[in-house]
């Protein structure tokens, strides 16, 4: 039985070794999935003169952003106007700090955000924007629900998937990791749903609202992120069902083995 034992101590390092590799990359696709979800850097706009374009209207586009009654166009064509970010949570502005009638153009600029509620977020989209006669587009309302509850169903997973892995430490079994896998794999759809629907209602609304001749649009490093952390929720996945079904089978022969 010496070399068999032999050989199975070099496959519980390997099954060790696979487990800390998709420890990590969990745990990496968590912070990265987390952070996305926390910042405002999901959509940016680049236009060439944000302070010219402010001080022509004075304080009412500002107004007009952070008011609760400011409608899909309305915030949108600020946020074509001065630089805009837009996040899963917030949308924001670069502003002069000061942009009264009476001062001159300044190129001091300060960020200034607005959240989405909650009602925001499960508001209706409109066929045109800022129209609420027009109708309801329900493929423009279904993606922005979705952009935002899956990133959370996403995180939900991952965490449940983290206690299930923490019972099979205390139950020294490597066999839930399965279960931890499959969840991980479910996270990475999740993610990679959110992805989609995000980029999909993106376009709807350029669609409907296009770009300025002058404003560039472009996804920020928050999208990337939530880019990232999908494949590394998949190769953790992987790993953790490899790991478990594996040593299950390593150890269903060792008993045959023994057995005869």
């Amino acid at each position: 039985l010496f070399p068999y034992s032999s050989k199975g101590a070099m496959m519980d390092n390997r099954f060790a070794t696979a487990l800390v590799i998709a420890c990590v990359l969990s745990l990496i696709s968590t912070i990265y999935m987390a952070a996305s979800i926390g910042t405002d850097f999901w959509y940016e706009y680049h236009t060439l003169s944000p302070a010219e374009n402010v001080s022509e209207a004075g304080r009412s586009i500002w107004e007009e952003f952070v008011s609760e009654e400011a409608d899909e166009k309305t915030y949108t064509d600020a946020l074509f106007r001065c630089n805009g970010t837009v996040g899963l949570w917030r949308r924001c502005i670069t502003v002069p700090k000061n942009s009264h009638w009476y001062s001159p153009p300044e190129t001091d600029m300060t960020t200034n955000c607005i959240s989405f509620s909650l009602s925001d977020q499960f508001m209706e989209k409109y066929i045109e924007p800022g129209n609420h006669n027009s109708g309801t587009d329900l493929n423009r309302t279904y993606l922005w629900r979705l952009q935002f509850l899956l990133p959370f169903v996403s995180l939900g997973l991952m965490c449940f998937g983290a206690l299930i892995g923490l019972c099979a430490c205390a139950c020294r079994s490597l066999y839930p990791a399965i279960a931890t896998g499959v969840l991980h794999f479910l996270a990475g759809l999740c993610t990679l749903g959110l992805v989609g629907c995000y980029v999909a209602g993106i376009e709807l609304l350029h669609q409907k609202l296009p770009l300025p001749d002058d404003v560039r649009g472009e996804f920020g490093w928050s999208f990337c992120l939530a880019c990232v952390s999908a494949p590394l929720q998949f190769m953790a996945a992987a790993l953790f069902i490899w790991a478990a079904r594996t040593n299950r089978k390593e150890f269903t022969l060792l008993k045959a083995y023994r057995v005869a």
